[in-house]
């Protein structure tokens, strides 16, 4: 469930609640997507942003290739809707702060689940779009109407891009942007790179001039030698 942007909901003290929020972190910042070690934080608006900066991309509750927002302040995996967990009013407020952050973008790029994706990932997901379809990378949000109804709104790609990402997308290598959401690749479709692959080893093929014939299979090959060798001995 999207968090909605309307709500205006005041934060508790992180002191008074004395809810911690793990993270994973790595010992020195590598700009990819991913970390390594485990440390708790107090939960705050601002601790929760940097939760999301600190990842790249983390999915809001759902579990999946990236952390998740909900089960770090929970401290473990959540059964059921983290709406029914004791934590929840924490998860609410720490989503909310995310949600609305400027730097923060809120989509739906993992299996269709709400998910946060930091400023500094922009520019290598604008630089490997094309390997998603749009509607992962639309700007989405839950807005409250005055008749109490929740109404889901978006902003397609790239229309929310800022001119400076779409900048820093031209200056980024496919292997950097790459590396930056290596933990997202492994999850596209392997189909499709086999057929990229036998595509090119087809046009490399056609590009020398010359006709080969295909190579023959183990059992066939057998088979054919054992024919010969048959007709030899009548």
């Amino acid at each position: 469930m999207i968090v909605s942007r309307s709500c205006r909901t005041s934060f508790v003290s992180s002191r008074r609640l004395g809810t911690r929020l793990a993270y994973r972190r790595a010992p020195q910042y590598t700009g990819h997507v991913g970390a390594e070690s485990v440390r708790e934080i107090e939960v705050s608006p601002r601790e929760a942003i940097i939760f999301v900066k600190r990842h790249g991309i983390v999915l809001q509750a759902a579990r999946g290739l990236v952390p998740s927002l909900a089960e770090a302040i929970a401290g473990g995996p959540i059964r059921g809707s983290w709406w029914g967990h004791p934590k929840s009013r924490i998860i609410f407020q720490a989503a909310q702060a995310v949600s609305e952050s400027s730097e923060i973008l809120t989509c739906k790029l993992i299996d269709g689940k709400v998910t946060y994706v930091h400023r500094r990932v922009w520019p290598a997901l604008v630089k490997l779009a094309p390997r998603f379809r749009k509607t992962q990378l639309a700007k989405v949000w839950d807005e409250h109407t005055e008749s109490g109804v929740h109404v889901l709104r978006q902003i397609a790609f790239p229309e929310w891009v800022p001119s400076e990402v779409l900048k820093e997308a031209e200056t980024l290598s496919i292997a950097e942007a790459e590396q930056v959401l290596s933990v997202l690749l492994p999850a596209q479709p392997a189909k499709k790179q086999r057929n990229r692959s036998r595509d090119f080893m087809l046009a490399a093929g056609s590009g020398s001039g010359t006709t080969r014939r295909p190579t023959m299979l183990p059992d066939r090959k057998k088979a054919r030698v054992s024919a010969r060798l048959k007709r030899q001995s009548r």
